[in-house]
């Protein structure tokens, strides 16, 4: 049975709850595909996260989907660039490529997605934290251990329970909703042939 990760993340700042681990959470509770869905969640910590995506990478999974939440979008982003910096500058790794590519087709993916009614489009720029540092790990630690894994990160609105908690009434989007994109990211990515060539 090939496996999938799938990563989230815990809550952090005021936030009581994170969308992107509701998501995967409920996700979990009906997918019944041919899939083996791996989860993770990490802190919202630069300084742990990386040594605990890289020991999950060890899995050499075909395919690595990071989630994480996006206060205030009103659509599910496709990030497909992850940089090598980090909060303050700095870069991820010294002596490192500036930038990673997703070889995965996100623009496709993400018209397929709003051809079911789900709103989504492709990103280019994942922030400069942790969810950038996610997708750029991501595929630097494939390179470096000459794995085949492909990832893609997923920045997802906030639930309507966190929406309905804040003061600024930012945008939501409903956890069933979300975690259906992530199960259709899922069989459209791992039924195309999207492997490494090189």
């Amino acid at each position: 049975m090939k496996k999938v990760l799938l990563t989230a993340f815990e809550p952090y700042e005021h936030w009581s709850e994170n969308s992107s681990w509701l998501a995967l959470c409920d996700l979990t509770r009906w997918y019944d595909g041919d899939l083996q869905l791996v989860t993770r969640r990490y802190p919202v910590d630069l300084q742990r996260m990386p040594d605990m995506l890289r020991k999950d990478l060890q899995g050499n999974f075909p395919l690595v989907i990071h989630l994480g939440q996006s206060p205030g979008a009103t659509l599910i982003q496709l990030e497909t660039v992850g940089l090598n910096v980090s909060k303050g500058g700095q870069p991820l790794i010294t002596d490192a490529p500036e930038a990673y590519r997703t070889g995965l087709p996100a623009e496709s993916c993400a018209a397929k997605l709003r051809e079911s009614g789900i709103p989504c489009q492709a990103s280019y720029h994942a922030g400069t934290f942790l969810c950038n540092a996610a997708l750029y790990l991501s595929q630097h630690y494939s390179k470096v251990f000459g794995m085949q894994t492909q990832s893609i990160f997923m920045h997802l609105p906030l639930a309507p329970a966190q929406a309905v908690k804040d003061d600024s009434h930012p945008a939501s989007m409903s956890t069933p909703m979300a975690s259906a994109a992530i199960a259709m990211l899922i069989q459209q990515l791992m039924s195309g042939t999207h492997a490494k060539t090189t």
